[in-house]
């Protein structure tokens, strides 16, 4: 058996523990103390919940809201993150300058922006998309900014002693050496961005993953509000790993350490 095949059979294997456990749990109506799961629905409702949002019609319309809202707040995060952190990483004056209000705005959760974004904003999906970019933003920035800073100085030192110029050294030597921690911070802030926009459809969306789950709870609807936390997931999984697999592409000089 090759190591490869037992590692997925490993992760089958703790996946159906998990749904094992989540069955008798839910369907015993375990109570635990802390935690009772005497209303959480079994794994077979919440199929057939997620079977009757495909029969609806309406899955495909709460996924693409979804999905253009992330990925709009996620490609402005991406081409302003990159670019401060590139600045900031290279200039002691860009630092000072940039990096103290930026500071001062990253700790401010996702759901503390709602109000004012509803007011900047002419619409309610601008607003979706700005809270989705705050939630990127940092974790792309601050990661760029390590990658910058952690760039052997010998490499840059020798680019100059060969002739490179500012652009040169930008291009061949900054980026490339960055790239590793920058593909960290996009993964990361897919992640975040996901989790932002959630908790804006819950206020202020009308179509989405986040709103069909809020929709759920109001109604008390408890097999679809996890019909939507596991859409939630799978899409937060798959398109973090999706940019993790296109920056292996575009970085296959750079390979993780092998784990034991």
């Amino acid at each position: 058996m090759s190591r490869s095949f037992s590692r997925w059979l490993l992760r089958a294997a703790s996946l159906l523990l998990c749904l094992l456990f989540w069955q008798f749990a839910a369907n015993g109506h375990w109570d635990l103390g802390l935690v009772t799961f005497a209303n959480v629905p079994t794994p077979l409702a919440v199929v057939q919940a997620a079977l009757g949002l495909g029969d609806s019609g309406n899955l495909a319309r709460h996924l693409g809201s979804s999905l253009g809202r992330v990925f709009a707040g996620y490609g402005a995060a991406l081409s302003i993150g990159v670019a401060l952190g590139l600045a900031i990483g290279r200039s002691k004056w860009a630092e000072d300058l940039l990096l103290p209000p930026l500071e001062v705005l990253r700790p401010i959760p996702a759901v503390a922006w709602i109000p004012l974004a509803i007011l900047m904003f002419p619409s309610s999906e601008l607003s979706m998309v700005f809270i989705t970019f705050t939630g990127a933003l940092f974790p792309i920035l601050l990661n760029t900014v390590h990658g910058v800073e952690g760039v052997d100085r010998r490499l840059i030192a020798s680019a100059k002693s060969l002739g490179a110029g500012r652009r040169a050294i930008l291009l061949e030597v900054i980026l490339p050496g960055a790239a590793p921690s920058i593909i960290t911070g996009l993964a990361i802030g897919m992640g975040t961005s996901w989790f932002c926009l959630v908790t804006a459809e819950m206020i202020a969306g009308q179509y989405g993953i986040g709103y069909y789950t809020w929709a759920s709870y109001t109604v008390q609807n408890y097999a679809d509000i996890v019909v939507g936390m596991l859409l939630i997931g799978v899409l937060g999984m798959g398109s973090s790993l999706l940019i993790k697999r296109l920056g292996g592409l575009f970085t296959p000089w750079h390979r993780p350490r092998g784990k034991a």
